[in-house]
Parts: C-alpha cells; structure tokens; sequence
C-alpha cells in the first residue's frame, strides 16, 4: 500500500484521459510523477477522496483491458 500525503496530491500535476469527451461526461485523471504508485481522481470532483494504486496493479488492470 502507498500512502501520499494530501500536500502531494494537492500539487500534482494530473492529466485527464484521453477518452474524455469534454461535454462533462464521466472523467478520470491521474497524477504524474510518482513513481511507485499512480493517484486516480474523478475530474468532476477534485475535491473528492482519490484512488492511490501501485503502478503495476494499474498496468495490469490497463493491460487487461
């Protein structure tokens, strides 16, 4: 498990998928720039809790897809 602290998520950079449709439609963002784990957010609510998966966990999910 990683644990980020809020500060971290707060300055991250996050890029939205590039499967958003930018009518407001359903949104996922993930943070850059960490290197054991990948911060997954819903860009409809920044504010939101976020989703912190280990980068291989995230890889084998994409890759499963």
């Amino acid at each position: 498990m990683y644990l980020l602290r809020e500060s971290e998520l707060r300055a991250a950079s996050w890029r939205r998928s590039s499967y958003s449709n930018g009518n407001g439609g359903e949104c996922v963002e993930v943070a850059r720039g960490h290197t054991e784990a990948l911060p997954v957010r819903d860009s409809k609510g920044p504010g939101k809790p976020v989703l912190v998966f280990p980068r291989r966990s995230w890889q084998a999910f994409l890759t499963s897809l």
